[in-house]
């Protein structure tokens, strides 16, 4: 079979090369180069577009053609073409369109005749969106990103600029990337890529999504929700005329039809909107071509600037689609200058595609076998775009630079090179950074590596008021024991000077990928022992660095703990649609502990420290017991997406919530375990984002004990509060609870967080606020058990300052208490929503 498959692709080849070839310059009147031009055959979608230089290139059989060559605000120009010879230039001078103002008198208060247009391109808005019910096309596209300015220090830390792929004076292209790509699409929501084939520089994935964007959608996204998430409104939505001003510049006829040229200008700033131009022809009132920018000041996150460039040509008799694309963005911040381009060029449209039935499953993005296999003939014969001499340089240098790497990945030179190559050691790593190194060693047909991370001594030190000073030790060895499995073995030791207790335990993790009835998916077994300190709520409701600020700094000793000689063995599946079913158990012998320091920097006889025992559940006893738990836990996603490779599927995401069942079992007389209980939980959470209106999230929960007759307080019920002036655990805590108070075992309790991002909602109307670009948040938190255990807060916030921060102010209420106010401060906006930090 692959003999046949190779023989194919060698057919494939020879047949293109054979193909001749047109090429040539588009320039304007002065010669002057114009970059992403649209080329094509008249009366079909075969064809490409110039680069950078003006340049392009055509590949046809031998035949008669009329070659069409078009330019937003340049004359559309025709050339006849025999092909009859291997190689031919046909160079396009393109002239500016010869603008023409109609003659309308405009009465004072009068309204410019744009508006008139944009109105009957509003009202075919929805036609053109659905005339087309189904297609299949082909996209090429080719992504560049070129570093202008890289400087030599990044928040006091030196930037490596040879590392980044960039020359000593900080200029480089840093990506450059090219696929081929099969797009096949169904109203209202259906769609399925198939990547023909993927390249990137120096190897790996290339980028092989294609950014399809429709101006005949209300809301419009820019390539990635980050860059924002509320969307953007199009020139011609429903509601555009609330949005934009519009100004006829003037009209042309092109190919018989009189084409519109409208500038849009957005009404208010910090408002999603685009400005720029959009074509439109006269009587049909579709759009032709659009030339639309993005910036920071209209709600353009990360980004300095985006420009979308659309060229639109007839596909069939009365349809158009785009024929390519082109987004060119800008980005300079801390002294990083880049900018880059993504050329889309669309082809062989077919609009009666016929899919048979359950094409559309719930594959997303699918490789083909060979999508990384191609040679250099491959893609100079369906490149439709040449490439510009620093994109040939690129190529061949970090594709030269990856083939070294490749054969010499054997060599005890290589090695010995990998290994040297690693820093040295120094006494800040050791106090405060962390070591890290790698051993490297040959495995099959590659060189792989063990990882030995150890957490710097300053970081790794904790104090609380049972063990003083606890002095720690985290190291953590990574061991590759294979293609498909891992072992990473931690051990944890700690030693408080106050008490004097030793606690040292190990936790080993072996992870192996495996596939059930050829779904693929891994497996985790994880086995743990020692002498440990835990929180009496296991969810660790405060971390250690809150804990030692209030501590040391305003005498709460809000962490209250125990120690336990353990025993744990838990295994978990997580499967090819990424739901995960996890089994546990654990045996602890529990020690209570008592406070034996007050030691604070700043003494305070006004405060005292409470208890180590919860002090809220100073009626509870604990004593020292052992504890046998069996836990059971499945979450699963419906509807889940996937990214295909060759060997394997990758859940990409899903549009519905996330569910998790939980049950844990608490088992007596075995190992003289006392605890006796049967627990059960079931939760519901999503993420919700409706563009404009800015975007929801909630998480519900019920559970409840079926039995209680022997329940300790790590066992019980705990709502996480937080008493801290920060939170990291939004949708999963009660910002002003206090951590012990409302916790139970009763029958049935049930749970609510919910809050909404506005997302510029209403602050871009706020002076300073919409510079700033802070967005507000809004939300609830409640939990019910009965009419004397029960809880709500509701908070207001501020988040995306500075990009990451978070500020809420919250007011909790009690039926039987006074209503508290406090400020909590967390992570949110842009990277703070993605960002994940580690404060144990």
């Amino acid at each position: 079979m692959i003999k046949y498959l190779s023989a194919l692709f060698c057919i494939f080849i020879s047949v293109y090369c054979q193909a001749n070839v047109i090429r040539g310059r588009v320039t304007d009147e002065k010669d002057n180069p114009l970059p992403f031009a649209t080329i094509f055959i008249k009366g079909t979608t075969t064809g490409t577009t110039t680069n950078a230089a003006g340049q392009y290139h055509l590949e046809l059989t031998p035949g008669q053609y009329t070659v069409v060559c078009q330019y937003i605000g340049f004359r559309r120009t025709e050339l006849p073409v025999n092909v009859n010879a291997a190689t031919q230039t046909l160079d396009f001078r393109l002239q500016p369109v010869n603008m023409q103002i109609r003659e309308v008198v405009v009465k004072a208060g009068g309204e410019d005749p744009a508006y008139a247009i944009i109105r009957q391109a509003i009202k075919k808005r929805h036609f053109y969106q659905e005339q087309v019910k189904e297609y299949t096309c082909m996209s090429y596209i080719k992504g560049t990103i070129g570093m202008k300015n890289v400087p030599g220090k990044f928040f006091g830390q030196k930037v490596d600029k040879a590392d980044m792929g960039v020359d000593s004076t900080g200029k480089g292209m840093i990506f450059l990337s090219e696929s081929m790509t099969k797009i096949s699409a169904r109203l209202p929501d259906k769609i399925k890529l198939e990547v023909i084939s993927s390249r990137k520089s120096g190897g790996g994935f290339g980028l092989s999504f294609p950014a399809i964007i429709s101006f005949y959608d209300n809301n419009v996204s820019a390539v990635i929700t980050q860059m924002g998430p509320r969307g953007y409104i199009s020139p011609i939505a429903e509601n555009a005329l609330a949005y934009y001003k519009y100004r006829l510049e003037g009209e042309f006829v092109e190919d018989g039809k009189t084409v519109n040229k409208i500038k849009v200008i957005p009404r208010r700033k910090q408002e999603p909107l685009f400005s720029g131009y959009i074509f439109i022809t006269d009587g049909d009132w579709r759009i032709h071509s659009a030339d639309l920018l993005l910036t920071s000041e209209y709600q353009l996150e990360l980004m300095d600037s985006l420009e979308i460039r659309q060229t639109h040509v007839p596909v069939t008799g009365d349809v158009w689609r785009v024929k390519d694309q082109v987004m060119q963005i800008s980005f300079s911040k801390f002294g990083f200058r880049m900018g880059g381009s993504f050329v889309n060029v669309y082809s062989d449209y077919d609009v009666h595609p016929n899919f048979p039935p359950k094409f559309f499953d719930n594959i997303f993005l699918k490789y083909d076998t060979a999508y990384d296999k191609q040679q250099h003939a491959y893609w100079d014969s369906v490149r439709p775009v040449p490439l510009e001499p620093d994109e040939v340089k690129d190529y061949r240098e970090k594709d030269s630079i990856a083939k070294a790497a490749r054969d010499s990945a054997f060599s005890r030179y290589r090695l010995d090179s990998l290994q040297h190559k690693q820093k040295p050691v120094t006494v800040m790593n050791v106090l405060w950074s962390g070591v890290s190194r790698k051993y490297y060693f040959r495995r099959d047909s590659a060189i792989e590596n063990h990882t030995l991370n150890i957490r710097g001594l300053a970081k790794s030190l904790k104090y609380n008021t049972v063990e003083g000073l606890a002095l720690a030790l985290e190291p953590e060895l990574l061991i590759n024991t294979g293609e498909e499995t891992s072992l990473r073995i931690t051990p944890f030791i700690r030693y408080g000077l106050s008490n004097t207790h030793l606690n040292a335990y190990t936790e080993i993790n072996f992870r192996n990928d495996s596939r059930i009835r050829k779904r693929y998916g891994h497996n985790d077994w994880t086995l743990a022992g020692g002498k440990r300190v835990s929180q009496f709520n296991q969810d660790n409701p405060i971390d250690n660095i809150a804990n030692e600020f209030y501590t040391l700094l305003l005498k709460e000793n809000y962490m209250k703990i125990y120690e336990n000689w353990f025993a744990k063995l838990r295994y978990s599946r997580t499967f090819q649609t990424n739901d995960q079913l996890s089994v546990g158990v654990n045996y602890e012998s529990r020690i209570p502990v008592e406070n034996t320091t007050d030691f604070v920097f700043f003494r305070n006889d006004k405060k005292m420290f409470t208890p180590n025992h919860p002090y809220e559940m100073a009626n509870v006893p604990f004593e020292k017991h052992q504890a046998l738990v069996v836990d059971v836990n499945f979450t699963f996603q419906p509807g889940q997406q996937f990214v295909e490779l060759p060997d394997r599927k990758i859940p990409f995401g899903s549009k519905y919530p996330t569910f998790r069942i939980g049950y844990s079992k608490g088992i007596p007389d075995i190992a003289n375990s006392i605890v006796d209980f049967d627990k059960w939980s079931f939760s519901v959470q999503d993420n919700m984002n409706f563009k404009l209106l800015g975007e929801f999230r909630y998480h519900v929960g019920v559970g409840g004990f079926l039995n209680d007759r022997n329940v300790q307080i790590p066992d019980y019920q705990h709502f996480n509060g937080n008493q801290t002036f920060y939170n990291l655990k939004y949708l999963n805590s009660f910002q002003l609870a206090p951590y012990y108070r409302y916790s139970t075992t009763a029958a049935f309790y049930t749970t609510v967080n919910a809050e909404h991002h506005f997302n510029g909602l209403l602050t871009n109307k706020i002076p300073l606020f919409n510079r700033l670009k802070w967005n507000l948040v809004a939300g609830a938190n409640a939990f019910y058990v009965n009419s004397d255990n029960n809880y709500m807060e509701v908070f207001g916030g501020i988040e995306n300052i500075l990009k990451m921060i978070r500020v809420d102010v919250v007011a909790g209420y009690q039926s039987k208490e006074d209503t508290r106010i406090g400020v909590r401060v967390g992570f949110g906006g842009i990277l703070g929503n993605v960002v994940k930090f580690k404060t144990n």
